[in-house]
């Protein structure tokens, strides 16, 4: 038997498969599929991915399903750098305005509309999903939401005459709180037939969590500045600017993201607690 691992295919989760030793992985039954957030939200849903970084709205709608891995997610205090909404007037004059969302995300559109909600108080906002098409979204539009890399080479490229948001730093603002954007989850049926993989792999990804952030910073910065451009300056401040970890102001955060998306309605049941996987297979709580 075999467990499949989904593989968010952006830069910001580099550090946790960057030294992971694959091919004593795949020798053990493991198989990686690098998709966008939302294809990796399907994934999981629908039983053909059985452990993956997802998005942190999708954990919440699933959570019955899933144990997260503890000490593991995506997540910043602020600034996030590659979540951003461009807007061609100020973030305090949206009311009545559209907006284009990116279809690779589910975290990241309804921060955006929690953010425009309940901080702004804005009522009179319509959304249309897109392609995430800098070019396209700004056609008819007044804003645009982009993430991941696709958000950082829009950043690069924005026109001075549209206004850019962090949504990170946003929430930040308002709630003191860090946001988590993606968790690392394993549905329990994979973690109650393999159990021995689903702990080696948990190994290799705090491993190569402490190992890319530290001993191979620098050759991790490197290569990401050669696949996908840039200054070297820049990948080292985003890497810094992002958290990997999962303790108590991030359950904390994220639970607070849960409780507004019900408030709001893009929840269909409350998240009181949060089922967080074990070596031992014992199931504990964070609520």
């Amino acid at each position: 038997m075999s467990i499949t691992i989904g593989e968010i295919s952006y830069t910001n989760i580099i550090p946790a498969f960057y030294c992971v030793d694959r091919k004593k992985l795949k020798a053990q039954g493991c198989q990686f599929e690098p998709q966008v957030p939302s294809q990796l939200n399907k994934g999981m849903k629908n039983g053909d991915i059985d452990v993956a970084g997802i998005s942190s709205f999708a954990f919440g709608q699933s959570v019955g399903e899933y144990e997260l891995l503890p000490h593991l997610s995506v997540s910043s205090y602020g600034k996030v750098g590659s979540i951003f909404l461009f807007c061609n007037k100020r973030i305090e004059d949206m009311e009545g305005t559209n907006i284009a969302l990116t279809s690779s995300s589910a975290t990241s559109v309804h921060l955006l509309k929690l953010i425009l909600k309940e901080f702004y108080g804005y009522k009179e906002i319509t959304y249309q999903t897109m392609s995430p098409d800098p070019v396209e979204m700004k056609k008819g539009n007044d804003g645009f939401l982009l993430i991941g890399d696709d958000a950082i080479q829009a950043s690069w490229n924005t026109n001075e005459n549209w206004y850019c948001y962090d949504l990170g730093e946003l929430w930040y603002q308002n709630t003191g709180l860090p946001m988590t954007y993606a968790v690392f989850a394993v549905r329990k049926e994979a973690a109650k037939q393999q159990p021995d993989i689903v702990n080696e792999l948990y190994k290799e990804l705090l491993s190569s969590k402490s190992l890319s952030l530290h001993s191979y910073f620098d050759d991790m910065v490197n290569d990401v500045q050669v696949s996908h451009k840039g200054t070297s300056t820049f990948w080292k401040n985003y890497f810094r600017g992002l958290h990997y970890d999962f303790q108590d102001n991030e359950k904390k955060g994220l639970l607070y993201y849960y409780e507004l998306n019900y408030k709001h309605g893009y929840l269909k049941h409350p998240v009181k607690e949060i089922g967080v996987w074990s070596s031992g297979n014992e199931v504990q709580y964070l609520s």
